[in-house]
């Protein structure tokens, strides 16, 4: 039994940055700014700095989880130079209440439009991502890509219509 048939999840601690701004529609600004591990045993919500500009907020945990599936979206991930992770938070009363943490591109890019009050890209921790790399190692398949062929009847409709020739 391999050591990643137990762990596929992997939690973590969120910090959030509250910044104040000057702005006709906002007040502050939230985003992402670290990834903590292992977690530390904070309430979320709780202040780690503050120095009047910027805030420092610890949003709580959460987890990571890893799928088979994904290996080769974790691998894109790790490859492009700088492995980043995903953070989307939602706040309620101007405290983190729901944090997410992927390091599947597709899912969070996704986030964007998933109605997250905070959604960012951090950089990925070191032992992060050597976790995310043997995992990656030890279920990523190869697939091979199909071209779809469309299908014959499909293409002599379209050859038997001549240019400019409008359908009824």
């Amino acid at each position: 039994m391999s050591t990643f048939d137990q762990e596929i999840t992997r939690t973590v601690g969120v910090v959030l940055s509250r910044r104040v701004i000057q702005h006709a529609w906002a007040d502050v600004v939230w985003s992402p700014d670290s990834v903590l591990f292992p977690a530390p045993d904070t309430p979320p919500g709780t202040k780690i700095s503050d120095d009047g500009e910027r805030a420092l907020i610890y949003a709580g945990e959460t987890t990571i989880e890893l799928f088979a599936s994904d290996t080769t979206n974790y691998r894109d991930n790790m490859l492009e130079g700088s492995a980043r992770l995903w953070v989307a938070a939602r706040l309620e009363n101007d405290v983190p209440s729901f944090v997410r943490v992927t390091a599947d591109p597709t899912e969070g890019e996704a986030w964007f439009a998933a109605g997250f009050e905070i959604v960012g890209v951090i950089p990925m921790p070191e032992d992060i991502a050597s976790w995310i790399a043997a995992f990656s190692d030890a279920y990523h398949v190869e697939r091979e890509f199909l071209k779809r062929q469309r299908d014959r009847s499909e293409r002599q409709g379209d050859k038997a219509r001549k240019p400019g020739e409008r359908r009824e």
